[in-house]
């Protein structure tokens, strides 16, 4: 296991450089479809690519990322729904521990069973403090895991509790409002999550134009993360890119 990526992102952070990050849920994912996005240059506008979800069907995971792999370069890093969100093809997975939760299960539990697993492996571990924020939706993700997320309206919780991560020795804060989320992770609660920790800060959930993207980057965001927006609208990917380049330049 190495810690390129890692040391990739925390210098990206101190340079003030601003990522953008495509989510690929599998299950939604055709193989065709990287073709495509090599085709229309949407690998060059992204700085890394996710693939996980909270349910994924069968072997579409490693299909998935092999798919992905023959047509860029990107690190492609896991983000696991589950111990069984293992695949060696990737580069890195995120190690999430759900710290927005008290079910010990996704704080700790399947960590354990899944820990002989990435030791055996070369793929790169980025312990992560996964924070999800309520986004004026249930989530697939509150359901599974039994948790209830952090109120949208509660900056303070989720400050305190990323500094809480940070603290137990986490190198990424995740704060998530959902797949699907009506509404994105506001400003308030990033700018205080900001003031909390000197981690890298990722924001996912909502993210539906590159006028929140850049939002949610100006308030203290280190990187963006677009899923399902992108799947209903693939411009997305080229005003996000603007947005982002904006902030960079």
């Amino acid at each position: 296991m190495t810690n390129k990526i890692i040391e990739d992102i925390y210098e990206r952070k101190r340079k003030g450089i601003k990522s953008f990050v495509m989510l690929i849920d599998p299950d939604k994912f055709e193989a065709s479809q990287a073709q495509k996005l090599y085709e229309t240059g949407s690998f060059e506008k992204i700085d890394f690519l996710f693939v996980g979800g909270s349910l994924i069907n069968g072997s579409s995971m490693g299909e998935t990322i092999l798919a992905l792999k023959q047509y860029t370069s990107l690190p492609i890093i896991i983000f696991p729904g589950s111990n069984m969100h293992i695949d060696h093809n990737a580069d890195a997975i995120l190690f999430l521990s759900l710290i927005s939760g008290r079910n010990p299960e996704f704080l700790i539990g399947q960590h354990i069973i899944a820990a002989p697993f990435l030791k055996r492996s070369s793929l790169e571990i980025l312990s992560t403090g996964y924070m999800l924020i309520e986004g004026g939706r249930a989530t697939t993700v509150s359901y599974i895991s039994h948790t209830s997320p952090i109120p949208y309206d509660k900056p303070e919780v989720a400050a305190c509790t990323a500094m809480a991560g940070e603290m137990l020795g986490m190198k990424l804060i995740y704060a998530d409002a959902g797949s699907g989320a009506e509404k994105p992770v506001s400003t308030k609660m990033i700018q205080s999550i900001r003031k909390a920790t000197n981690a890298p800060i990722i924001i996912g959930g909502g993210i539906r134009s590159g006028a929140i993207a850049e939002a949610s980057l100006r308030a203290g965001a280190d990187i963006v993360v677009i899923g399902n927006a992108i799947e209903e609208n693939p411009e997305l990917i080229d005003e996000i890119y603007e947005h982002v380049q904006r902030l960079n330049n």
